[in-house]
């Protein structure tokens, strides 16, 4: 096996959490970080034994550089992709890969152009909790799903956008609460539905009305290929990070997620079936261990394109047309159907 050489791009929280994954996956090697920031780059990188470069494009031009991985705010996903792409990088992306549908097509036909993969972080899809519920679903073994409800209620405040002034606009970050912290659930939903055929939502900014143009609440309901239907509720108003509550209503039972435990609820019997907490403690409580087995997942396909089984950017494009959609629906006042 080629060992890969990588480069990350951007230095902020998450990027941790892609360096303890690299020095999970065989025949990688951290060459070189990227941040616009000198002094904390240099110590990072001082501290990881790598190279430090302080514009991605020149780290672009280290042609044994293989695979950069992209942890930058939202706005600089769409060049970052295309440079890399261009440059003849494999290319990892944190979500959203993009901030809209139509600039989802331009990275589709940059890496068939290019013959490169770019994939996308969904790492709630890897979490215990979510393939227990995928394999109930495929197994048939609770019966045909008839709904999915998801409640998640976070707690983002004024001095949370104010740290970092790219949030909170749509000219940025794309929106707020739906496409940067409701988005793994809207997919982890989607994924269980099969697709969304059609979505009515409202989204409104109600405490941080005064901080940001974005939204802070939506609500949505939807209607899955599977026949099932969906109700949605997110905020970023509640005090604390609340886990997410996910329930599925099955003909001979339920499927109940609460504080990142998975139970299966038959009349009286209650029965766990497997619970998020990560091992280790690496990250937050609500990462997991799934950027581990997502990013290994993706260089496993590296490897072995035959077996890839990683989220490309045709997945990652689904959950993105749903935010878009809401947002859609909720100036419109009217169904949206997902095509």
């Amino acid at each position: 096996m080629n060992t890969r050489h990588v480069a990350i791009i951007g230095c902020g929280a998450i990027h941790t959490c892609h360096v303890d994954a690299l020095r999970h996956v065989p025949g990688v090697v951290l060459r070189a970080i990227v941040d616009s920031d000198s002094a904390k780059g240099s110590q990072l990188a001082a501290n990881y034994g790598c190279h430090f470069y302080q514009d991605y494009r020149e780290m672009l031009l280290d042609d044994a550089i293989d695979v950069v991985h992209i942890c930058t705010p939202h706005y600089l996903h769409k060049p970052m992709i295309l440079a890399a792409l261009a440059a003849g990088k494999q290319v990892f992306c944190e979500k959203p890969v993009v901030m809209s549908p139509q600039e989802v097509i331009e990275i589709q036909a940059a890496a068939e152009r290019h013959q490169r993969r770019v994939g996308i972080c969904y790492q709630n899809r890897l979490n215990p909790t979510s393939l227990a519920i995928e394999r109930c679903i495929a197994d048939g073994t609770l019966g045909h799903l008839r709904a999915i409800k998801a409640v998640l209620t976070w707690s983002r405040s004024g001095d949370y956008y104010a740290a970092s002034p790219w949030r909170g606009s749509f000219a940025t970050e794309g929106g707020s609460l739906l496409i940067n912290q409701a988005i793994h659930t809207l997919d982890l939903m989607q994924w269980f539905g099969e697709g969304v055929k059609s979505l009515k939502g409202v989204v409104d900014s109600t405490l941080l009305a005064d901080e940001i143009e974005t939204e802070d609440s939506a609500m949505v309901t939807l209607r899955f290929n599977n026949g099932a239907r969906g109700l949605f509720y997110a905020s970023n108003c509640h005090i604390s990070d609340s886990p997410l509550l996910l329930e599925l209503e099955f003909e001979q039972g339920m499927l109940r997620l609460t504080d990142n435990v998975l139970w299966q609820v038959c009349g009286d019997e209650r029965t766990q079936l497997a619970s998020d907490a990560a091992p280790d403690g690496i990250g937050k409580s609500y990462w997991g261990i799934g950027h581990r087995l997502a990013i290994l997942h993706f260089y496993q396909a590296l490897n072995d394109p035959v077996s890839a089984d990683y989220c490309d950017i045709t997945e990652a494009a689904k959950s993105l047309q749903m935010v878009n959609a809401i947002y859609q629906s909720s100036l419109l006042r009217k169904w949206v159907n997902i095509d």
